[in-house]
């Protein structure tokens, strides 16, 4: 017998050890799928059931519980979609109806409480604020009890560089908020820009569900309203873009 030929025998003898089995099949993990008469040399894991003391048989049992597994899985993750689903397409219509609700507005001062206090029932929140800066008490253009003032440079401050910012479990501010601050738990910010004459201003929405806004929420509808009020702001108080 050669030397090769008697390396070969000895590599044939050799015991495979589980590790090598294990790493070999790690490395080709569609070998019982080429070649399942592998299963049948092969006996499955008996495992108790700690109640009844019943032990699984075959792979069958082990097969219909991952399948179990796996179907409960999938309904979940569809009970979620579902479920985000309908909740976009409650927010898109309570968008929709508060844009009708502005665009019926018969005055400048409707079109404020339409904002101020209709807004938050419409959109299920517990308050509606809308804030706008200037250099002292008055405010360019816009003289009504039901907009809050704030200081020159501070939506720049508040909404970092953001057209809409949502936030959760927070204390309510009270340059926003007044005596409701401390109801706010999260808040939704929308940046108004009405116009090149007016300052910047926030839509701001807060509520008591410390969950209700949060990162990583959808912003479009949101957005398209903060744009509809910038528009019928400047309609009202005919500005120019």
């Amino acid at each position: 017998m050669s030397d090769s030929q008697a390396a070969i025998a000895q590599e044939m003898d050799k015991e495979i050890t589980a590790d090598e089995v294990v790493a070999f099949l790690k490395n080709n993990p569609k070998f019982l799928q080429k070649n399942p008469e592998a299963c049948d040399y092969l006996i499955p894991p008996k495992t108790g059931n700690g109640k009844e003391g019943k032990k699984v048989a075959d792979f069958q049992s082990f097969m219909i519980e991952r399948l179990k597994n796996d179907k409960e899985k999938v309904l979940e993750t569809t009970q979620a979609i579902v479920e985000n689903a309908r909740s976009n397409m409650n927010n898109q219509q309570r968008i929709q109806a508060v844009i009708l609700r502005l665009l019926e507005a018969r005055n400048f001062d409707e079109f404020i409480h339409i904002i101020t206090m209709d807004m938050a029932n419409m959109l299920d929140t517990d308050i509606a604020v809308f804030v706008v800066e200037s250099n002292g008490d008055d405010i360019p253009h816009i003289h009504s009890s039901g907009i809050r003032v704030i200081p020159e440079g501070t939506v720049d401050k508040w909404m970092d560089g953001q057209s809409v910012l949502l936030q959760d479990n927070i204390s309510g501010i009270e340059a926003i908020y007044g005596g409701g601050a401390t109801l706010v738990a999260s808040q939704a910010l929308l940046r108004i820009d009405i116009s090149m004459d007016t300052p910047p201003a926030i839509l701001a929405f807060g509520s008591r569900d410390a969950n209700m806004f949060g990162e990583g929420q959808a912003t479009d509808l949101v957005g398209f309203l903060a744009r509809v009020v910038e528009r019928a702001f400047r309609n009202w108080l005919n500005l120019p873009q």
